[in-house]
C-alpha cells in the first residue's frame, strides 16, 4: 500500500485568535473550522496533513526544518512572521521542499508594512485574500506540487 504525500500546514502568531481577533479582515472562522476544511480537502486530494500553530518563530523554524524527509510540501501562513522573519525564510530555503505561501486578507490592501514578505522568494506561489478559502486552494497547489517536478 502505497503511502499518501504529507502537506505540513503552519500557521505563525495571532492565528490561535481567528474568529475572534479582527472578523472583519480574517473572518469569523476558528483555526480549527480551517483544519477540519483542510482535512476534508486532503481526503479528496489524497493527501496527509499535518495542521499546526505556534506563536513562536523558533517553533516554526524547528517545525520547518523537521519537516525535510517527513513532509512533501509545505503551505505556511507565518502571520506577521511573513515581513520580519529572515529565520524563517532561510529555513524554508535549507529544507529545499514546495513552499505555498497563503494569507486570509490582501496583504497588499492593507499597511505598507505588510506589503513585504521574507517568504515569497522561497514559496512557489503565494495566495491571498480569499480568507479561509486560500487554504484549500493552496492544498490543491500543494498536490499538484508534489506531483510534478521543480522548475528547471
Amino acid at each position: 500500500m502505497a503511502i499518501a504525500p504529507s502537506v505540513l500546514i503552519l500557521n505563525g502568531p495571532n492565528l490561535n485568535m481567528l474568529g475572534i481577533r479582527e472578523p472583519h479582515i480574517y473572518g469569523a472562522e476558528t483555526l480549527e473550522d480551517i483544519e477540519n476544511a483542510c482535512q476534508e480537502t486532503a481526503v479528496r486530494l489524497g493527501l496527509e496533513i499535518d495542521f499546526r500553530q505556534s506563536n513562536h518563530e523558533g517553533e516554526l523554524v524547528t517545525w520547518i526544518q523537521d519537516a525535510r524527509g517527513e513532509h512533501d510540501a509545505i503551505v505556511l501562513n507565518a502571520g506577521a512572521y511573513t515581513h520580519t522573519s529572515i529565520a524563517i525564510h532561510d529555513a524554508l530555503s535549507a529544507v529545499g521542499l514546495p513552499v505555498v505561501e497563503v494569507h486570509l486578507s490582501n496583504i497588499f490592501r492593507r499597511e505598507p508594512f505588510r506589503h513585504h514578505s521574507y517568504v515569497s522568494p522561497v514559496a512557489r506561489g503565494v495566495i491571498c485574500g480569499f480568507g479561509s478559502q486560500g487554504y484549500l486552494l493552496a492544498l490543491q497547489a500543494a498536490a499538484r506540487l508534489i506531483d510534478s517536478p521543480p522548475p528547471a
